[in-house]
């Protein structure tokens, strides 16, 4: 029981050893960097918000906590700023954006993993509110879309969807886009 939030934790514990390295922080930098994480993990989107086409919005573990999505201001990238030259607060920061890096990277590719070519696996669906894959994110960012056309291959496979975002519609590769931890289980 528990191994959920416990494979959450492992998995934070491990970029958070790779990112820190041997920097010394202090007490009130290293919680101020834990408060920053707590946020991004509790960013993610779980599940749609409502059954509506037109919705592209999605729940998530802050909805919960904090009753409404958490909101953060959007700082300058820092990974690029040598670190003899930053204050201590960019520090936190630029410590901050390499984890979303790492700990982004390997939880849309964990929510994307597929099976084998041979294997049968769900086709993407008209409707179905998804993520689409963005490396220049800042921390707490998700762009979320909403599937609106599907094109499937000669073979029947969806490998081209067509999505709607916020700022227009856009077609996107099945390798560009995921779908939500529990929208399937939801769906059913």
């Amino acid at each position: 029981m528990g191994g959920l939030w416990e494979a959450g934790f492992k998995s934070t514990k491990f970029h958070l050893k790779r990112v820190l390295g041997t920097t010394p922080l202090n007490f009130e930098e290293f919680s101020t960097l834990l408060c920053e994480i707590e946020a991004c993990l509790n960013s993610r989107p779980l599940c749609p918000a409502s059954n509506n086409p037109e919705d592209i919005t999605a729940l998530s573990p802050s909805h919960f906590l904090n009753l409404g999505p958490s909101s953060t201001i959007i700082e300058p990238n820092y990974t690029d700023l040598k670190l003899n030259r930053m204050s201590r607060w960019q520090l936190i920061q630029r410590l901050l954006q390499e984890f979303w890096n790492r700990w982004n990277f390997e939880y849309l590719t964990r929510l994307q993993q597929r099976p084998k070519w041979w294997a049968h696996h769900p086709n993407f669906k008209v409707g179905t509110l998804v993520l689409l894959k963005d490396n220049r994110l800042a921390p707490q960012q998700w762009h979320l879309a909403r599937i609106i056309e599907v094109y499937p291959g000669d073979d029947d496979a969806v490998r081209v969807v067509k999505v709607r975002t916020a700022s227009g519609e856009y077609k996107r590769n099945i390798e560009k886009i995921c779908a939500l931890p529990f929208a399937e289980e939801e769906e059913d």
